[in-house]
């Protein structure tokens, strides 16, 4: 199994549309002043800072170095450390959660380890992408390692799960699942569709010689130009959203 790798600047140029679009997801958590928060996958702490500044009392844990580096900036309480690693136990509140739970395909894993951070009655409220979430890039991104001899499926890191699907294994671990939807969201991107696949896409990238790359990512894009590029010019990612709240059971 291959990594995805992050760079702060890579993402906060590249990516920033992800936590500016998290706000949905924060409003259904509906933080109170004093409650204690884990958020799994904080990335560069952006949403994080968002809840500590509402009175919020937040831990913040990602598995990347460079992006906890960016979150320590903002004067939080962050640290590298891996959601399929934690080991808290009836600490907090909520556990929320913003575009990461779709790189954790062991997902029965990392919901156990949610339950067991919560405080009875308490609540994990997250997005992540959901079924059918970029679909066109991905069938990119298969078929042009697969062109090259490659097993693309394999280097895929994504599992964008259904509401049947993600709600069954929440339920499976204790949880009371209150709301659970597949939301679709095309979302432009801020520049060419290549800062997008140098941003997300290096578990397909990193399979290949780093000689053949670059064609690689110039061959991916020609194949989705017609499919997700405007006439004006904007590129727009075939997006779609599970966002969900449930509560473990006191």
């Amino acid at each position: 199994m291959t990594e995805q790798t992050w760079c702060a600047e890579g993402y906060d140029k590249n990516a920033r549309f992800v936590s500016d679009l998290g706000m949905p997801v924060v409003e259904l958590l509906n933080a109170k002043p004093g409650e204690r928060i884990l958020d799994l996958g904080c990335g560069d702490g952006v949403l994080t800072k968002r809840l500590q500044d509402g009175g919020c009392e937040v831990v913040g844990i990602d598995s990347s170095p460079e992006l906890i580096q960016a979150a320590l900036g903002l004067a939080l309480n962050v640290s590298v450390q891996n959601a399929y690693e934690i080991d808290f136990r009836e600490e907090f509140d909520a556990v929320f959660s913003n575009a990461v739970l779709h790189w954790l395909k062991d997902a029965d894993r990392v919901i156990r380890n949610v339950f067991s951070a919560l405080r009875p009655g308490g609540r994990f409220v997250a997005e992540c992408g959901g079924d059918k979430c970029c679909q066109t890039i991905q069938t990119a991104l298969v078929t042009e390692l697969e062109r090259r001899g490659y097993d693309g499926w394999a280097a895929n890191p994504w599992y964008f799960a259904t509401t049947a699907d993600y709600g069954s294994r929440l339920a499976k671990a204790g949880f009371a699942v209150a709301y659970i939807e597949i939301i679709r969201r095309p979302t432009p991107l801020p520049g060419d569709m290549s800062g997008f696949l140098e941003t997300f896409a290096g578990s397909f990238v990193s399979v290949l010689p780093s000689g053949d790359r670059q064609k690689y990512l110039d061959d991916v894009r020609d194949r989705l130009r017609p499919l997700l590029c405007g006439a004006d010019g904007v590129w727009t990612a075939d997006y779609t959203r599970l966002r969900f709240e449930a509560f473990k059971n006191a």
